[in-house]
């Protein structure tokens, strides 16, 4: 008898791919051409993390980018998202990461310490009203939501302010009921305010907490909880039981959260795909080794800063082909050269490296050439200009930073290498054209100047001043 081979399909219900707006926003059109992409890889949800990119209104207009998208720019989003059967879940952040709120003169004396914008003061009645009229219009321009995601992850210096202090010392206060007496003030107003929407926070604030706290606090009357950790060796097993202990404190529903991006370094410029895969290979034994029914679904973080001050890391094209392998290896239930296959088929990439940076990239999917271009750049254009300023014996030999303040060069020399020089300068200010013209079309102008000036500008300038300098120093000959 023939054995039937056995199709194996994700646990989840939902693969929702995370759009992180705190770092190079895409524009609306980009979101039109990419949406069918993700649709097609397997995703049914987006976990959209507004930060400041939500048309505010009335007091909270300051909190708004410069860019931030128009109300009719969001309901764009939505129409173009429901079209590809992408669910839309809001993330707006309530508690920690609020410093694209607290940075603002309106708004800082709303801070937990004074000196830091990140964490909201949790006595404050204004902080909890400010954060509902956040929520309430966010959810006014998102029909038939039903879920809504209010944040709440890495609160630093929670009970470090003045107000925190005082109450610290009361009776039988602590941090940890600090903690939960806010996110129970958030999620409230959501469920009150909106009674189809469930709430849903980060857990880890609440993982180190006693069942007995958490259980009797009644947070998971009020939210589902998306437990994130974005490491390639993830423990199964400690994953597990973290589960089952939110289960006894009767949360009935639970998320789990992995990455796609955005999780190996700060300034990040390339994804390397076998690191995140790793880690939705790992997640996967997790949703195997645990009863059915209890995990909603998973979402894929792509973080496009760490924070709202920091540098942006891989630019969401640039991430693009790990988001695939992820939501196919999801899909498919596990990892395989099919997998693979049907990536680069998807992708338009002749052949993916999983393992390795890839030196050498190209596709057809939305923003590929982007991908391309920061490959060469991050690859060659730095070594190339090293090696002529760092390592060739003619410019280190006759033409040091001792020369060039005093314009000295002997003539002979110039041949050796100013050829060279005018060559990569050439080749790299066209590369740079190319790319920003690129990144125009899916970045705005604030995005486009940021990466140029983080990871092209410095070598060029070096490069280019090297140019300046022989060129002064010949006029000094003659």
């Amino acid at each position: 008898m023939e054995e039937k081979s056995v199709i194996v399909s994700s646990p989840f219900e939902f693969h929702l791919v995370h759009l992180d707006l705190k770092g190079a926003p895409p524009k609306v059109s980009y979101l039109a051409e990419i949406f069918p992409l993700l649709h097609a890889l397997g995703a049914n949800g987006i976990l959209l993390e507004y930060e400041d990119m939500f048309p505010y209104d009335g007091e909270l207009k300051p909190v708004c980018a410069n860019d931030a998208y128009s109300t009719s720019e969001i309901k764009e989003i939505l129409k173009l998202a429901k079209l590809h059967d992408l669910e839309i879940i809001p993330l707006i952040q309530t508690f920690g990461h609020m410093e694209f709120v607290l940075k603002h003169k309106e708004f800082c004396h709303l801070r937990e310490v004074a000196m830091f914008p990140n964490t909201v003061n949790p006595h404050s009645k204004e902080s909890l009203r400010l954060i509902c009229t956040m929520i309430d219009q966010v959810v006014a321009l998102h029909g038939d939501l039903r879920w809504f995601h209010i944040g709440c992850d890495e609160v630093y210096y929670l009970g470090e302010g003045e107000e925190s202090k005082e109450w610290l010392q009361q009776g039988e206060n602590t941090i940890e009921k600090l903690c939960l007496a806010h996110m129970k003030a958030v999620a409230s107003h959501v469920v009150s305010a909106h009674p189809t929407v469930k709430p849903v926070v980060w857990d880890d604030m609440l993982r180190g907490m006693k069942e007995e706290i958490l259980r009797d606090s009644g947070i998971a009357q009020l939210t589902e909880l998306m437990i994130w950790d974005y490491s390639p060796d993830l423990e199964v097993d400690s994953k597990v039981n973290l589960i089952e202990k939110y289960q006894k404190c009767d949360f009935s529903k639970l998320w789990f959260a992995s990455a796609f991006k955005g999780a190996t370094g700060v300034n990040q410029c390339l994804t390397l795909i076998g690191h995140h895969l790793k880690n939705h290979q790992q997640w996967l034994k997790v949703a195997e080794s645990i009863p059915a029914g209890i995990i909603r679904g998973i979402t894929l973080t792509g973080w496009q800063r760490y924070d709202h001050f920091s540098v942006l890391c891989e630019l969401l094209p640039v991430g693009v082909p790990s988001l695939a392998v992820c939501l196919q290896t999801l899909k498919n239930g596990g990892y395989s050269e099919k997998v693979k296959e049907d990536v680069e088929k998807l992708l338009g990439i002749s052949s993916l490296e999983i393992d390795t940076f890839m030196s050498d990239i190209s596709g057809t999917f939305p923003g590929s050439e982007i991908l391309s271009l920061v490959t060469q750049i991050a690859f060659y254009l730095k070594p190339s200009v090293d090696e002529l300023l760092e390592n060739n014996r003619y410019v280190t030999g006759w033409f040091s930073p001792y020369h060039r303040k005093r314009k000295k060069i002997h003539p002979i020399m110039i041949h050796h290498f100013q050829p060279d020089a005018l060559r990569l300068l050439t080749k790299w200010n066209a590369v740079m054209q190319e790319l920003h013209t690129a990144m125009e079309k899916v970045f705005y102008a604030s995005a486009v100047e940021e990466w140029m000036e983080e990871n092209v500008q410095l070598s060029l300038q070096r490069l280019q001043g090297t140019v300046d300098d022989l060129d002064r120093a010949i006029q000094a000959l003659s």
